[in-house]
């Protein structure tokens, strides 16, 4: 192979390391948010041309989504009270596999961007004799309610996956991590190829 092959070749892997990111990146983020858009586009319903063909307006759904949201943020910050969020979790508790799903989603989605953020202690843990550590998140620091004193629960996301386990560790084996928890998240979910910059 000639120089200019062996250089044009190490080029053209150069620019796949910076290109294939970006554009997986962007595919993913333009495929939600066009899926979202079509699914909860009413400009088809609503809007007609001249002629009286239905009219689809580009970001209509996604404009829905976020005022939907905003409207459910306004409403639960100033109009719902405990008496009907009471209502709400018996209602819920009649219906066991969405209250489930709800619950779980929840959880979830208030333990990146609730008050009161879950994942914002990383921890290393020793997880064998022969020195195996494995990064993770204390989620709780208190397990006496089943009866477990002086152990923790802590939850190891996978890479490359939203998807991870809870453990539940020895108080004693867990080493708190002197770094930003979303750089260490984003450390563990990359394979532990960035988040340490």
């Amino acid at each position: 192979m000639t120089k200019v092959a062996r250089a044009l070749l190490n080029y053209f892997f150069k620019g796949l390391i910076v290109v294939v990111p970006i554009g997986a990146a962007a595919f993913l983020i333009f495929w939600a948010i066009s899926s979202i858009d079509s699914a909860l586009n009413l400009s088809d319903v609503l809007w007609t041309d001249s002629k009286g063909r239905p009219m689809h307006i580009p970001g209509v759904g996604i404009l829905n989504v976020l005022i939907v949201i905003m409207i459910a943020g306004v409403l639960v910050t100033n109009v719902i009270t405990d008496p009907i969020k009471r209502w709400f979790k018996r209602w819920l508790n009649k219906l066991p596999f969405f209250n489930f799903l709800y619950s779980s989603i929840k959880d979830l989605t208030e333990a990146f961007v609730g008050d009161e953020k879950k994942f914002n202690e990383a921890v290393i843990v020793e997880v064998n004799e022969f020195g195996l550590k494995k990064i993770g998140f204390l989620v709780q620091k208190d397990l006496a309610k089943l009866g477990l004193p002086g152990e923790v629960a802590v939850y190891f996301p996978y890479s490359y996956s939203f998807a991870g386990q809870v453990v539940i560790i020895a108080a004693d084996k867990v080493k708190p991590i002197d770094k930003n928890a979303a750089d260490m998240m984003k450390f563990v979910i990359s394979g532990g190829v960035s988040g340490l910059d």
